[in-house]
């Protein structure tokens, strides 16, 4: 009996490449084999896994829609040798996609509640895919605010959507820059996101918090949350960042009893809060 190379990653083609920021790039890709793009679905919130052939691989979350079909789309800082190499390729080049892997944001059990997404720097990718799912099906949500800073104006990634997003019925954007960050000609806020959240004066209602970013942004906005009446069953993240094969074979991401590419990547803080404190 022969048995599949669980390793072995799909040939994907870039078909679209976008450059956000001076060292972070998005790619759109889509499968060589068209029988594998027709049997190809994910849920949003799960991770896979991109080869730069003869570099290595690294994991990204799927930033995408699930709704959209022929294509997904990943991004990326350009940070070592796979990122690096990643950078360096063009439209028509392939790369390798495993996955996909993990589970995935809870967006049915989302419906009917409002929603908040706050993120912080290159953490707008992974809370991405979940906004334009709750766009896309916009009925089955209510109030959406989405929060997103970064350190300057030249480090915001999406910006395009941003601005798109605020367009839309009952969604409310609010864009921040730590203090020196900003442009004479930027007309967002000032201030660090755990700031901004708490200047908002919002009042959710039966609401979810997506919650990614740098560490010091998460611990200071959880007891912000927690004042806007918030559980730890209400507040949920991503450690995608945490995976390395993606199987539960080698052990990288192992916290105790869990395996984060296993059981997670989305956790509610009431899990994470089980976590060995290195999680």
């Amino acid at each position: 009996m022969i048995m599949e190379n669980i390793y072995k990653p799909d040939l994907m083609e870039i078909v679209q490449i976008q450059q956000h920021t001076s060292d972070v790039k998005s790619m759109r890709v889509k499968f060589a084999d068209p029988e594998r793009a027709k049997d190809f679905s994910f849920k949003v919130g799960q991770f896979g896994i991109f080869s730069a052939f003869g570099y290595g691989e690294s994991t990204f979350n799927i930033c995408s829609s699930s709704d959209w079909k022929d294509f997904i789309e990943f991004c990326f800082r350009r940070t070592g040798k796979v990122t690096e190499a990643l950078w360096q390729l063009e439209e028509g080049d392939t790369v390798g996609f495993r996955g996909p892997y993990g589970n995935a944001y809870p967006m049915k059990e989302w419906e009917g509640k409002d929603l908040m997404f706050i993120g912080g720097g290159i953490a707008m990718p992974p809370i991405r895919c979940a906004i334009w799912y709750a766009l896309e099906h916009r009925e089955k949500y209510g109030d959406i605010t989405i929060i997103y800073g970064a350190r300057t104006v030249g480090d915001l990634v999406f910006r395009d959507e941003l601005a798109e997003w605020a367009k839309r019925p009952k969604t409310r954007v609010i864009q921040t820059v730590d203090p020196g960050g900003e442009t004479p000609d930027w007309k967002g806020e000032i201030g660090f996101v755990p700031t901004v959240v708490e200047k908002a004066g919002l009042t959710p209602k039966n609401a979810a918090a997506l919650v990614i970013g740098p560490p010091i942004m998460i611990k200071f906005t959880l007891p912000i949350l927690a004042k806007m009446g918030l559980t730890d069953k209400d507040i949920y993240t991503s450690l995608e960042n945490r995976m390395k094969c993606g199987v539960g074979k080698c052990g990288r991401c192992n916290a105790g009893p869990v395996y984060i590419c296993k059981e997670g990547p989305v956790f509610t803080l009431e899990q994470v809060k089980k976590l060995p404190n290195d999680y």
